[in-house]
């Protein structure tokens, strides 16, 4: 008998999940680049944030408050809600995953929008549920395709808005109506990671949390790695129902947010200033950036209207002027942007909004790109 066959060997399920590939720094052979590719705060850490977690680890041999108390008593605050609904995580993503695994069971089915956050699907097939795709209109998700494709196997609906990869807005009349369509033991997780960079009051924008106070089947969640400029603390968090967050609090890692993580984010989070320029300078200069793309749509360049920190591009599929070909151009250039194509999108690229002078730099390198290509 084979050496393998008496190997310890994973569930079956597990070989059908295609690992997360995080945006990328550097070129291949290792020279750093502007990175554009991961959607991160152009301006840095806060340094509230940064002099909270310096002055954190002087109790690094104590283990973190396993509730992270302060925390969610602060966001609670901020945001008027009950603390003892919200739950902190190593990240959104641990959150998502946590999700997934209180709600999902083998053969289970999670449904999710075409173009959707690559960790949805992952977190569905680690606990052997399937995700299940509805098709999404024009890069959009789609209420209508969405409520045909729930079946009685579907358990979880999980939707990022506004969406990444592609930045699109599910407008608020639409969010209440894709809730009000589902059955009530269907959970709806909205996953709002750029909430911060809208306006609930004028942007016509559904952030969850309405919904996650009053309705028992929706969880939204938040991250401090956007806008608060956290993603190396890795700090995220989520509000629903009593019931749910129970269920999320026995699964999860005892001391699953560091104590420099649960200072920074404390301190991030009362930045308001930083927070008020961070959003402030994105509104600009996604604007701007948006404008000057958009003079790009005579080489076959779309461009994709954007409610995050970044703008989507839609690519010729052939031709001189392929996302591949600009994806590679930008890189011998400097930048480093997000070839799509580990979410099976071939024809797209991902730019996030930079300082200013790496976003008009970024601009400027792909009309040099768009108009050597086309001749």
């Amino acid at each position: 008998m084979p050496a393998a066959m008496n190997a310890p060997r994973p569930n079956a399920w597990i070989d059908d999940i295609t690992a997360y590939v995080p945006g990328k720094a550097s070129a291949p052979d290792g020279k750093p680049l502007i990175k554009l590719s991961s959607n991160e705060n152009p301006f840095g850490p806060p340094p509230s944030a940064v002099e909270a977690m310096r002055a954190a680890e002087a109790t690094a041999h104590r283990y973190p408050e396993g509730s992270s108390a302060r925390l969610r008593a602060a966001i609670a605050q901020r945001y008027d809600l009950d603390p003892k609904r919200v739950l902190c995580g190593a990240g959104s993503d641990e959150l998502l995953q946590l999700i997934a695994t209180a709600f999902l069971a083998p053969g289970d089915e999670c449904l999710i929008p075409q173009y959707a956050f690559s960790v949805y699907p992952i977190a569905a097939r680690r606990v052997g549920a399937v995700p299940v795709e509805a098709p999404s209109r024009d890069y959009g998700a789609d209420v209508d395709a969405l409520l045909a494709a729930v079946t009685p196997k579907t358990r979880v609906l999980m939707i990022a808005n506004p969406n990444n990869p592609t930045g699109t807005l599910l407008k608020r009349a639409e969010a209440l109506r894709l809730h009000a369509g589902l059955r009530p033991d269907i959970l709806l997780v909205l996953d709002g990671a750029y909430a911060e960079y809208l306006d609930p009051e004028t942007d016509d924008y559904e952030d969850g949390l309405a919904l996650s106070r009053v309705a028992p089947n929706v969880v939204t969640t938040r991250t401090f790695s956007k806008i608060h400029g956290l993603g190396g603390a890795r700090v995220g968090w989520c509000h629903g129902a009593a019931r749910v967050i129970e269920a999320l609090n026995k699964i999860r890692g005892p001391f699953n947010v560091t104590s420099a993580a649960q200072a920074g984010a404390e301190a991030a989070l009362a930045d308001v200033d930083f927070q008020r320029r961070s959003y402030d300078h994105n509104r600009r200069w996604l604007r701007w950036l948006e404008g000057e793309l958009a003079g790009l749509c005579n080489h076959g360049i779309r461009v994709i209207p954007s409610a995050a920190n970044f703008v989507m591009l839609s690519f010729p599929e052939d031709g001189p002027v392929t996302a591949e070909a600009a994806y590679k151009a930008l890189m011998a250039d400097g930048y480093i942007t997000r070839w799509l194509v580990p979410q099976g999108m071939t024809r797209e690229l991902r730019v996030s909004v930079g300082t200013e002078d790496e976003t008009r730099g970024v601009a400027a390198a792909l009309r040099r790109f768009a108009e050597a290509a086309a001749g």
